[in-house]
């Protein structure tokens, strides 16, 4: 699988040079296995795929993990989206009173969008994620509820013997410093378990977090924690947040580097990166 990071800022887009360097777009990564490829929520990143290669597939698959702004906000500017010819498959958890189209039509309609989401010329066929396993092509996909404001998921992407977790908004466990002893009781676990590569929330430093439990966000050592309870193989370290200057991101990182240790690699994530498993 090579893996594509699009977006990797948190809640909202930036443009400035302080966040150039890890990249100013919000969520959004696409997996290509075998020129068959899928779409991991619709931030600005989104708008950064180069949408001509996919001339030759008229179907399109888009799993969203939930619906706050940084993670649909590139749905109504992506160019095959008004395209009569394209099939737009949009994947979302349910877990919500309201139905997913509904859901995602309070955003795209007036007066937060200007077409309506049933003038939209492309072929849209919306579904609520199922509670099992399920199949896109050469994928397998697993889904879960995770520990984040809102109905919000998780996914396990799966090709053959490689696996990977994409959890990009996640608080494992609320008001702890440490993970729970048990597996079970750890939001997530179970996607990250034995993962190739883990793409995970890491947003916050130890002393952002006290004043910020329950907003659905984790610290990077919460997040490298769980990739070792877990025995992931790679961390990637997502989320970044727009309020923060990459300069003081990197320091941050580099000082938890050193203060900490782990035998797999991690790394932040930086916008424009292509990663193969």
């Amino acid at each position: 699988m090579r893996i594509k990071l699009h977006g990797t800022r948190g809640a909202y887009p930036t443009s400035s040079k302080e966040t150039r360097k890890l990249g100013g777009n919000t969520s959004c990564i696409e997996i290509i296995e075998n020129n068959e490829r899928l779409i991991l929520d619709a931030g600005t990143g989104i708008l950064e795929i180069d949408f001509d290669s996919y001339s030759t597939a008229d179907r399109i698959d888009i799993l969203l993990t939930h619906l706050h702004m940084d993670h649909i906000q590139g749905l109504g500017f992506f160019k095959p989206i008004f395209d009569p010819s394209k099939e737009i498959h949009i994947w979302g958890p349910g877990g919500s009173s309201y139905p997913l189209k509904d859901r995602l039509n309070k955003f795209l309609s007036p007066p937060l969008f200007p077409v309506m989401l049933r003038d939209i010329p492309s072929k849209l066929v919306i579904h609520e994620l199922p509670n099992k396993p399920f199949q896109i092509g050469c994928y397998t996909i697993t889904s879960k509820f995770i520990c984040h404001p809102g109905p919000t998921v998780g996914f396990r992407i799966e090709v053959a013997s490689k696996a990977v977790a994409y959890i990009p908004d996640h608080e494992p466990m609320l008001s702890r410093p440490h993970l729970f002893k048990e597996d079970n009781w750890i939001s997530g676990f179970d996607l990250c378990a034995n993962a190739d590569l883990l793409i995970h929330d890491s947003q916050y430093s130890k002393e952002e977090y006290k004043h910020k439990v329950g907003w659905g966000h984790c610290t990077m050592k919460i997040a490298a924690d769980l990739s070792k309870r877990a025995k992931a193989k790679r961390l990637v370290m997502f989320h970044h947040d727009p309020a923060q200057k990459d300069a003081d991101r990197v320091k941050l990182f580099k000082e938890f580097k050193n203060t900490n240790s782990y035998d797999f690699p991690i790394e932040l994530a930086v916008q424009g990166h292509k990663i193969k498993i």
